[in-house]
This record gives C-alpha cells, structure tokens and sequence, in this order.
C-alpha cells in the first residue's frame, strides 16, 4: 500500500489568525510531508514493506537504542506522525469535551498541569523530535517526548495529541522561539474534539 499525502483537513490559511501561517502550512504540508512520502515510497519499494500499512512499517522497523533508524523507518513514521498532526489541529474543535477534562484532570491534576508539562516537553527536547500525550496499554494517560520521528506506536502507545518541534514546523512565525510556538499550539490551534476522540 503505497503512502499518499493526506490533503489538509482544512484551508491553508484557516489557521493563520489562530498562529499557524498559511505560508507555515504550504511549506510544512505540501513540502516536508509530500517529501516523507515520496521517499518513503521509493524506500519501500521491492522490500518486505511493500503493501503493508504505515502502522505495520513504522512498529517493524524501529530499532530500540538505535543510534540511527533506517531510512525506511524515518520516512514513514513521519509520514504518520505528519497524517496524526494535522488532524489535531484546525479551526474547530476548540471546546475541551468533559471526559478529556475529566481523563486530564485525573491523570496530571489540572488542565493547566498537564499543559504545562506538554510545553516542558516539547522545549526540553534536544534538537529535532516531537511531544506527545499518550494513552498507555493500561489506560493511563502521560507526557512524552521522541527524538526525530519516533513516536508512540513503537512502544504501544497511543496517541491522544502531539506536537511537531521539528524547526519547520514554527520557525516561519516564532523563529527561534519554541517555547512560544507551543503555547500558542496549546492555548490556540489544537482540536480537542480530536483528542477526545482518540481516548
């Protein structure tokens, strides 16, 4: 099964008043993205992967400990974590549904907990990678953070929300200022109806 880009689930200027530029989305979406499946695809191609699903390559791939993944497990576990991304984000969805609320609040205390340690997350992550709430085998929900493109289905997780921290994906309007970039995430461009959905 040949990996697709995904079209946005909406217009690439419907986030920009909300702190994602349609200029941010052109380059992040039909440029970064379109370039983990192009590579992908041809990284999978005449291997064992060939046909199987992005879940099924990125879990039979990821090599613990490794100090690189391959390239195969790079294009196409960035292609999900890119597919997850835009999803939870948009310009709807910006009512936080009780049983989130109520997940949230029981697992980090408040609301404000656990946005705090989703944002310590994502500024504490050395270099390029990605923060995640993640819901474990056991229900529990945490915070985590992957270097690169690892992400939560190479340990069974899954994944509730997660933000990109990749310089890419806010250099154009933060600069440098990371820690920005995932407040305004936060406070502004994440579709919680999403996230609940995924619980």
């Amino acid at each position: 099964m040949a990996f697709e880009l995904p079209a946005l689930p909406y217009a690439h200027d419907a986030l920009a008043a909300l702190g994602m530029s349609k200029e941010t989305l052109e380059y992040h979406h039909d440029l970064h993205h379109k370039a983990y499946v192009d590579n992908g695809n041809k990284a999978i191609a005449g291997t064992e992967w060939e046909g199987k699903s992005v879940e099924e390559i990125v879990k039979g791939t990821y090599k613990a400990g490794a100090v690189a993944q391959s390239g195969i497990f790079n294009n196409a576990s960035q292609h999900w974590n890119h597919t997850q991304f835009w999803e939870m984000m948009g310009p709807t969805g910006k009512k936080m549904p009780g049983e989130l609320e109520k997940a949230l609040v029981e697992a980090f205390g408040s609301v404000d907990t656990f946005k705090e340690e989703f944002a310590a997350a994502g500024a504490a992550q050395f270099g390029s990678g990605w923060a995640w709430l993640v819901k474990e085998a056991d229900g529990s929900l945490k915070v985590t953070k992957t270097e690169n493109g690892v992400n939560p289905l190479c340990f069974g997780q899954t994944a509730l929300l997660g933000v990109d921290v990749w310089e890419h994906s806010y250099y154009i309007d933060f600069r440098n200022k990371r820690p920005a970039y995932l407040k305004n995430f936060l406070d502004n461009l994440v579709n919680w109806e999403n996230v609940a959905s995924r619980l």
